[in-house]
């Protein structure tokens, strides 16, 4: 691999809910207004598992820039053909008040089947997720850097936290997404391969038993892409304001040059017990950034300020090559400012000091939803 910072495209997608902009209300997604998506925005459109979400997905962007530049399109393109119907969409990865007992999937061969295969807590997946992609076209690379990046998963976890709720409850939890999600099979940190043959071995086992079709049912907190010679960060939960979507991806993207230079110089990120990053993957999704992480070197918990100052310093030469900087520092803008479940809580206790039910309160958080969705569009 080169220096050429092009080295490591990327690609963002994005879940979204749909919701009824005066009630706040989940909904199915019209066929007409799917229609109308997917005349807008081709192949980067499409239905998700449920049928009150959408997914979106970028091209292959050669730097941040790029992908500012077409999420923000794909962001306008839903908003602005969900506004003719009377609908907005939500970028966050669970519905405040919504019940997922009244939610039916998505007519398609591959959701159908995935319903029959995945039985009650498939039906439970009323969650949305974001996912980055970072090109690294050797196969061993990218098998190697998953093995080290593993130990930054929960640093990008608690930054993007956004699913506080679920069926109208505070669940005491920043990303109750993971929650849900955890529950389905193949899911969170990768086993610790030491190639790319070891890893093809271990996922043929599977497939050739015909246990699953492909790769693609493998859904780990960060894999090797399907579909493209990409690492595919999955983690993190959706966010309501594309800014801080950005800075993920140039943490993830700046992460993975950092390791790949370390790689050429002979060095390498030590390789954590998994136990240990699993540790601080649930305190990034009980507290999110607030109570701090474990230090794994230092043997100590440490604030998240403190850790990103540290991450930030550590990236900035990266960054610089790749041209994130700017959207790496937002990392502090995101502490500062609070995740999107401490702004959903902070909306939910205004509302109901102004004198709200807790049914108004909720619904006061759906619109601060919609709202954040076009900030900076």
């Amino acid at each position: 691999m080169s220096d050429d910072p092009t080295t490591y495209t990327l690609g963002i997608e994005e879940e979204y809910l749909l919701v009824d902009v005066e009630t706040g209300a989940l909904t199915d997604v019209p066929d007409a207004l799917m229609r109308d998506c997917e005349a807008a925005l081709g192949e980067k459109v499409s239905p998700e598992f449920l049928a009150c979400q959408i997914e979106v997905g970028t091209g292959v962007c050669a730097n941040i820039a790029e992908a500012r530049a077409d999420l923000g399109a794909l962001r306008r393109a839903i908003a602005d053909c969900a506004a003719e119907y009377g609908l907005a969409p939500l970028a966050v990865s669970c519905h405040p008040f919504a019940n997922w007992h009244a939610r039916k999937h998505t007519e398609k061969d591959r959701y159908n089947a995935l319903a029959r295969d995945l039985g009650g807590v498939v039906r439970r997946m009323l969650i949305c997720g974001t996912h980055v992609h970072v090109g690294l076209p050797d196969d061993d690379l990218r098998i190697d850097i998953m093995r080290q990046i593993a130990y930054f998963l929960p640093h990008l976890l608690a930054l993007s936290t956004s699913s506080p709720f679920w069926g109208g409850q505070d669940t005491g939890l920043n990303s109750y997404r993971l929650s849900v999600f955890d529950n389905l099979p193949r899911t969170g940190l990768p086993p610790d391969f030491i190639s790319y043959g070891e890893y093809r071995r271990s996922v043929d086992t599977i497939i050739e038993a015909g246990l699953i079709e492909d790769t693609t049912k493998i859904w780990w907190d960060i894999r090797p892409s399907a579909r493209f010679p990409t690492l595919e960060a999955r983690i993190c939960d959706v966010m309501p304001i594309m800014e801080h979507t950005l800075t993920i991806a140039a943490l993830v993207q700046a992460i993975t040059r950092m390791l790949v230079e370390l790689r050429r110089r002979n060095q390498r990120w030590r390789i954590y017990d998994r136990f240990l990053i699993a540790e601080n993957r649930w305190r990034a999704q009980r507290y999110g950034p607030r109570e701090g992480l474990l230090d794994i070197g230092k043997g100590a918990l440490v604030p998240m300020a403190d850790l990103m100052a540290e991450l930030i310093e550590l990236l900035e030469a990266d960054a610089m090559v790749l041209g994130c900087l700017n959207e790496l520092r937002g990392a502090q803008d995101i502490l500062s400012m609070g995740t999107s479940s401490e702004r959903q809580r902070a909306v939910l206790a205004a509302a109901r000091d102004d004198g709200a039910t807790d049914e108004e309160a909720l619904r006061a958080v759906v619109h601060s939803l919609i709202a954040e969705f076009r900030t900076g569009l």
